[in-house]
């Protein structure tokens, strides 16, 4: 396989003949000389090959090279005197492996992040949409490698489901009926039981409730997959499909698992600094200064523990105007967690132990039958980045909870079996993965940390 420019780029010293493949970022052509910048995408800088008349093709199609062009050149590696670069390629051949047509939507200049959502099948060569999914793949890995260093199994869990695991019913329904000749029973609904799975099917909103499958079994288990929710929310903070990274661990309380969510996300932190230091440097000085700052903060220092009760009290005292008045029983919004965040701690802050009635059915209900053991990690400029609890394993207050919530027990028989069969304390929390690339790179849109944002109106690409 060739070497690519980030590899060429990390040599030890210049000398000796490489081989540049990769697409033109821009092009200055001289009467004697001609520098091209090519960039193959493995790393946020490029190469810059010179070009000189003695080269083949020089006057014929080096000359006619522009940005957009996919190039291969080879030649010597040498040092370069020019200012922001190590070596330079000093060409002996440029072949044009593929030409670029009139109107090439991506020229030397900045261009609107709403305009990049209109060409996603281009976006990734601009040097912030590249960067952000080195940084993708660098947490991903990261991710998989924290678990897998701790004893975890990762579960497949299913894209198709009969379960909401959130009993929030914003699910998108999977079909195969005709939508023009849709069966009816006798009262005139539709027959799900002629429809391809026999029943009611749906995109899964969440992992959980198969993750806890697995912990039952294997003790520590994470899930990593797309999930959906059909939530008509047109915001920089929603999408309709995204990934959430879900571990599940038996034997396992609230305490426990706040210290796993705090030593899951600085494990992730530090091999990102390690493997993307220039990428960060990039977003540090182009999209968010504190970029930097933020992460080495978050990384060396302890994330603040509280209970609900106590988030509701200082929030209280804070004698700010809030967009959202907050009192106890009101979940928190983002501008109550960016500001225990970013003003009151200055770091991330741990909040458990929140009001049963606005947190899901299959939360453990504490002694007090007011709070449950839930937790949210919060984190600056992002707010809640993760959510958790320990899991209601008694199966008389699971099935309270479920009724209180108005759901049905058929609906949930499997996941009340796992109470019934040697249930024992566990927990887990979700990962929106995508609000991870965000709090990393400082991207204000989360529509710019994925490759093909799905959303209200638009399912493009």
């Amino acid at each position: 396989m060739r070497e690519s420019i980030r590899e060429i780029l990390a040599r030890p010293e210049a000398g000796g003949e490489v081989s540049v493949q990769g697409w033109v970022r821009t092009a200055r052509h001289g009467k004697k000389v001609s520098f091209l910048e090519v960039n193959d995408g493995s790393s946020l800088s490029g190469v810059q090959v010179v070009v000189g008349p003695e080269c083949p093709g020089f006057d014929t199609e080096v000359r006619g090279l522009g940005t957009g062009c996919a190039v291969e050149a080879m030649g010597k590696l040498v040092e370069s005197p020019g200012q922001g670069q190590i070596y330079e390629v000093h060409a002996q051949t440029v072949e044009k492996i593929g030409g670029v047509e009139e109107g090439y939507p991506l020229q030397k200049k900045r261009h609107s992040f709403e305009f990049l959502r209109t060409i996603a099948h281009l976006r990734p060569r601009t040097n912030t949409i590249g960067a952000v999914l080195r940084v993708r793949d660098s947490a991903s890995r990261a991710i998989h490698d924290f678990f897998h260093e701790r004893g975890f199994v990762q579960l497949h869990a299913p894209l198709i489901t009969l379960s909401d695991a959130e009993g929030a019913g914003q699910m998108f329904r999977v079909t195969h009926l005709d939508p023009s000749d849709v069966p009816k029973d006798e009262s005139g609904e539709t027959d799900w039981s002629q429809d391809f799975f026999g029943d009611s099917a749906f995109l899964s909103v969440s992992g959980q409730l198969e993750a806890e499958i697995g912990a039952m079994a294997l003790s520590r288990v994470y899930t990593f997959g797309p999930t959906f929710r059909a939530e008509n929310s047109n915001t920089a903070r929603h999408l309709a499909e995204f990934w959430m990274v879900e571990p599940e661990v038996a034997f396992c309380d609230l305490s426990e698992l706040a210290d796993l969510a705090q030593a899951f996300l600085q494990s992730v932190f530090v091999r990102v600094r390690e493997e993307c230091e220039e990428d960060l440097a990039f977003f540090d000085q182009r999209i968010d200064d504190s970029v930097l700052s933020t992460l080495a903060n978050v990384t060396e220092e302890p994330f603040e523990k509280i209970t609900y009760t106590q988030a509701v009290e200082i929030l209280e005292g804070a004698q700010r105007d809030f967009e959202f008045p907050i009192g106890w029983g009101t979940d928190l919004q983002s501008e109550h967690e960016r500001f225990l965040t970013e003003e009151y701690f200055r770091r991330p802050v741990i909040v458990t132990d929140y009001p049963k009635g606005i947190k899901a059915f299959y939360m453990y209900l504490n002694d007090d039958d007011r709070t449950v053991g839930a937790m949210d990690v919060l984190v600056p400029r992002i707010g809640e980045i993760i959510g958790g609890s320990q899991r209601e394993h008694r199966l008389s207050r699971l099935q309270g909870r479920i009724a209180d919530h108005g759901l049905s027990e058929e609906d949930y028989w499997w996941y009340l079996d796992l109470r019934r069969y040697g249930s024992v304390p566990h927990a887990g929390f979700g990962l929106g993965f995508e609000r991870l690339v965000q709090f990393i790179t400082g991207m204000a849109n989360i529509r710019d940390v994925i490759p093909f944002p799905r959303v209200p109106g638009s399912a493009e690409f």
